[in-house]
């Protein structure tokens, strides 16, 4: 079987479309589709079948895709072992971080692995968990920054390792004025009635807060959707909103508002993540540095 037949097939089982895995793949949707052909004729299986306007997987085609996932994994890892072979850690390295940890966690991280590396050249996309660990899967990045709150829990694709860089609270930020500011800590349950302040709309952080408040039966009025803690604390000083918002995240808090803890208390870990067995050099010093970084974080934010 031709290797990048496989990995055509592997693409359309990671994205969902032969659309989106020529994307993916820097070709074009008929190019996938003739790999794809090829691959039918060289297996003697149907792979694909009609689903609506698209396509999906046949049973055989899930049980060729999960060995094509296992063969780019053996791939990556022969590189990674091949790339150990140097002594010096050098090169590109591309991570992906969601928004609170690019701007608290990764400058002194990248400033700490430049000094020490200097021939590292790291470059950062700044994304959703939802966005940056398919990115990470598929090869686009080398090391991803992620985030996975207790009532939203963010599954890892079998390809990818993680380790814990830190543990964070996440308090409750009300206006001034409102009737439960001034209490030390406040029931979830207790906020019913209260309009919102979310991320973007549909994607994985105001999903955090929508099943973070419908586990204690409340059923959010989404106010507005801003994609930084800075702009919501915003409108919860002008006294538009409420938010749900990690220490990570929340400095500086503005006049006009009041942190409060919630009980019962919810928290979310930061992890960094790299594809199992693509643990190069620079990977290795980046996670370590990450790690490093992540220990100072002030008010008991690391990782215990």
């Amino acid at each position: 079987m031709n290797l990048e037949r496989l990995r055509a097939l592997h693409a359309v089982s990671v994205h969902g479309s032969i659309a989106a895995a020529a994307e993916a793949m820097h070709v074009t949707p008929s190019g996938v589709s003739q790999q794809l052909a090829k691959l039918e004729r060289e297996t003697g299986h149907r792979l694909l079948e009609p689903r609506g306007r698209g396509v999906r997987l046949t049973r055989a085609g899930h049980v060729l895709a999960g060995h094509a996932e296992r063969v780019m994994a053996q791939l990556a890892a022969a590189a990674a072992e091949l790339d150990g072979l140097r002594e010096a850690v050098v090169g590109p390295l591309r991570l992906g971080s969601f928004v609170t940890a690019a701007r608290s966690v990764l400058p002194a991280a990248l400033t700490a692995l430049r000094e020490r590396h200097p021939g590292i050249a790291p470059t950062l996309l700044e994304g959703e968990s939802e966005h940056i660990l398919p990115a990470l899967a598929r090869g686009d990045i080398d090391v991803a920054v992620v985030e996975s709150w207790d009532t939203f829990v963010t599954p890892f694709p079998a390809s990818v390792s993680n380790v814990l860089l830190a543990s964070d609270v996440i308090d409750v930020a009300l206006p001034a004025g409102h009737p439960l500011a001034r209490r030390r800590a406040v029931g979830l349950d207790e906020l019913g009635g209260t309009r919102w302040a979310a991320w973007t709309a549909g994607g994985t952080c105001e999903r955090q807060l929508v099943q973070t408040l419908r586990e204690h039966n409340v059923e959010p009025d989404i106010a507005c959707n801003v994609a930084d803690y800075p702009t919501q604390l915003a409108f919860v000083s002008a006294g538009l909103a409420a938010a749900l918002v990690p220490r990570l995240g929340r400095d500086p808090v503005p006049d006009g508002v009041r942190i409060v803890a919630t009980r019962p208390a919810v928290r979310r870990k930061v992890l960094a993540a790299w594809r199992t067995g693509s643990d190069r050099p620079a990977v290795r010093a980046c996670v370590e540095a990450l790690r490093t970084v992540a220990e100072r974080l002030p008010d008991g934010r690391a990782a215990s």
